[in-house]
């Protein structure tokens, strides 16, 4: 791997209710909860990773479930749109899940000659499921077989008032080049890895600017291999004028957080140490870790998260 960004590593999502989100990102779309732990600055909160089967880099939705926070609203200056790979063919299966599980849909369409589905989680973050040439390995239990099944990110999307100085951050910090456009939609692409690997920019100059809440985008990860390239990439960053963090310990990889032009919290996230750091493989999800310093306060914590019923 190249000391670059290798495309996205995670995103960050803000829900409602803990259990109906862990019901359905596992019983409905079939991600494996890898980790259940809680929010570093509000450990009263749980924050759920959901990917494949060890948690891959690419593969890695999360969330911080705050029971009865208010809906946000999708706008300028935020990530509005989660695309997941899904196999080709698949499509069909899923929009027959989404009817039986009464998730909104609509119906499948075309978007740079792939076919695509886009859907409402039950907080209403949006996402879509692309059909793609994809080979890594998905996470398969229950009734969705491997033929169908969600392979990892496919892209993300940002909606901006105006795209050019957040295009700026993309091919002239992150090494992404413009692929492809569609009218206000400008897809831009590494070559570094192979998935997990396309940011799209839509340009919305008359819409009204999002709101960060329930059934929204917190922020996006980009990938890097180790902390030497996460702190090549702080002076890069700092050196183009942007305000950003120092290096944080987020226990299951090295951090870095920097605002982009356009709005959208950008994070620099390395592969180091994972998500076994704290836990066996097969174990991944099945215990609440908890960071070191709130450890003395488990019997505190567990009393105040909310009760789960878990599969």
């Amino acid at each position: 791997m190249k000391d670059t960004i290798l495309g996205l590593h995670h995103i960050t999502a803000i829900a409602g209710s803990a259990q109906i989100n862990l019901d359905f990102y596992t019983k409905v779309l079939g991600l494996k909860l890898i980790k259940k732990t809680v929010n570093f600055d509000d450990p009263g909160t749980y924050h759920f990773y959901f990917g494949d089967q060890i948690g891959t880099p690419g593969s890695i939705l999360t969330f911080f479930p705050w029971e009865g926070i208010t809906p946000g609203r999708r706008g300028t200056g935020m990530a509005t749109e989660i695309g997941y790979a899904v196999p080709e063919g698949s499509l069909e299966f899923w929009v027959k899940r989404f009817e039986s599980h009464n998730v909104t849909y609509n119906k499948p369409s075309e978007r740079f000659g792939e076919k695509y589905l886009t859907f409402l989680d039950p907080d209403g973050l949006k996402l879509e499921l692309y059909e793609a040439t994809d080979s890594r390995t998905p996470y398969v239990s229950g009734d969705i077989a491997e033929n169908v099944a969600t392979r990892g990110f496919h892209n993300v999307t940002l909606t901006l008032s105006s795209i050019k100085d957040t295009a700026a951050v993309l091919t002239d910090i992150f090494g992404f080049k413009l692929d492809a456009e569609n009218i206000n939609r400008f897809r831009f692409k590494t070559d570094t890895v192979e998935n997990a690997n396309i940011v799209d920019l839509v340009e919305a100059m008359g819409e009204g600017r999002g709101h960060v809440a329930g059934g929204t985008v917190h922020h996006v990860a980009f990938r890097v291999k180790d902390e030497e390239t996460l702190m090549k990439y702080r002076d890069i960053v700092e050196g183009k004028g942007f305000n950003i963090t120092p290096k944080i310990d987020r226990n299951y990889f090295y951090s870095l957080y920097f605002r982009e032009p356009g709005g959208v919290l950008f994070e620099i996230a390395t592969d180091n140490p994972g998500f076994a750091v704290d836990e066996d493989v097969n174990e991944l999800g099945k215990n609440l870790k908890l960071p070191a310093q709130y450890e003395s306060k488990r019997s505190q914590i567990e009393k105040v998260l909310p009760k789960l019923v878990e599969a």
